[in-house]
């Protein structure tokens, strides 16, 4: 079936990855991304570990199948809010289950984390009304993904999707253990002999700030080891260097067991480009493009994404800018520096631009929109299949791939 030129995921997440969808230049688009499909019998386990996909967190809305395609990816990763809207209607139409059970059908390798978002309120105590409701809304996940997606995650940024006293005390270990011990229960009783859905537990934040490596943390990391079913653990090492990623590996990778690894489905350098957002624009960049020459980096933001920028001058913004133009490897070092360690499971990254990201832009507000492989809301569409490029992470994260990652991706199932 055709579809017009400029077509995006429907709300459903279901459009995005439709057979013969057609891509914005009018080429029909193929199922596997480009490099081709890869040549071993679909039903063969593969060896997984080290593998890099695209991360859509809760926005699926912009991803498209021309972007997994360019990319040669064969791993996509969200998350899904429980919260009191994912008691109506169907699990299986909230975008990012609908986007991930598409991707499943198509051959593409699965991650969905499950997201408890508490920041304000003490988190659901077993035993409780409260808790009987969040564990009502679990099932209701693990009822339409459970044997489709690869890996489940319990949990997102639980140590920021929480109260501080939660954090502080045992309420986020005791939540998330019990939610933990739910979803091996679960998984035992529909899948007594294997299930393909593996089961970590995420994701770790902060852990490059000493102060945040807790009783609470240690708790969090000596439950993963300690749980047989759990495969190991997530974490989101947003940072402002790769020394700030090697203090993650340092405090985590020890304290896994022999037969665990480590996520992560979230990782870049969101608060060095933060640390940059009211430096003044490259003065070259704006002789070049006739603009302010006292206009600072975030002004500059709000300006593309209200009025998209061509492809060039979006790329010569980043060229011409010290502080990124240093890190247009970024990607590629931060993925050497996991796959060293002998223990990665799978890393994912931002793949396009989130409503989220272009909304309000402010000096203090953490430009995300900067960190992914292509910037769809800040660029200009041009006709072509793919528009917005970032083209120093998207040439890398195309070179991190391996055959053994493309399309079908079989990773075999687990032990329950």
């Amino acid at each position: 079936m055709h579809v017009s030129r400029r077509m995006l995921l429907a709300a459903s997440g279901a459009a995005l990855l439709t057979a013969g969808c057609t891509g914005q230049d009018g080429d029909k688009e193929s199922d596997a991304p480009s490099g081709g499909p890869s040549d071993r019998p679909s039903g063969e386990p593969v060896d997984w570990s080290g593998a890099l996909g695209v991360n859509f967190n809760s926005e699926p809305g912009g991803m498209r199948l021309a972007h997994l395609k360019d990319l040669s990816t064969g791993w996509v990763r969200g998350f899904v809010p429980l919260v009191p809207r994912t008691d109506r209607g169907p699990v299986t139409r909230q975008p990012p289950v609908a986007t991930l059970l598409t991707a499943h059908g198509k051959g593409y390798a699965t991650i969905l984390s499950l997201k408890f978002p508490h920041p304000r309120e003490a988190l659901p105590r077993p035993g409780t009304s409260r808790m009987d409701k969040e564990l009502a809304r679990v099932d209701r996940v693990l009822k339409a993904v459970l044997g489709k997606v690869d890996i489940l995650v319990i949990g997102n940024e639980p140590f920021i999707e929480s109260t501080e006293a939660d954090r502080d005390g045992t309420g986020v270990n005791v939540f998330y253990e019990h939610v933990a011990r739910h979803v091996i229960a679960y998984r035992k009783k529909k899948f007594a002999d294997g299930c393909r859905t593996r089961l970590y537990m995420g994701a770790l934040t902060w852990l490059d700030d000493p102060a945040r490596r807790t009783d609470t943390t240690r708790r969090w990391l000596e439950f993963v080891h300690d749980t047989r079913e759990i495969e190991g653990v997530d974490i989101h090492p947003h940072v402002r260097s790769l020394d700030g990623s090697r203090k993650y590996l340092d405090y985590v990778v020890p304290r896994l067991r022999e037969d665990q690894k480590f996520l992560a489905t979230e990782f870049s350098l969101v608060h060095l480009w933060g640390d940059n957002m009211k430096t003044r624009i490259p003065a070259e960049f704006a002789e070049k493009w006739k603009m302010p020459r006292g206009m600072r980096v975030w002004q500059l933001l709000k300006r593309a994404a209200a009025q998209p920028f061509p492809q060039e001058k979006w790329d010569d913004f980043l060229s011409m800018s010290p502080w990124f133009d240093r890190n247009k490897h970024y990607v590629r070092d931060q993925m050497e520096q996991f796959r060293d360690t002998g223990k990665l499971g799978v890393a994912t990254y931002g793949v396009v631009q989130g409503e989220s990201m272009v909304k309000d832009i402010k000096p203090a507000k953490k430009p995300w929109l900067l960190n992914s492989l292509y910037a769809t809301r800040t660029v200009r569409p041009d006709g072509k299949a793919v528009t917005g490029r970032n083209p120093a992470f998207q040439s890398d994260f195309k070179s991190l791939q391996r055959k053994e990652d493309r399309i079908p991706v079989h990773t075999g199932e687990a032990s329950t």
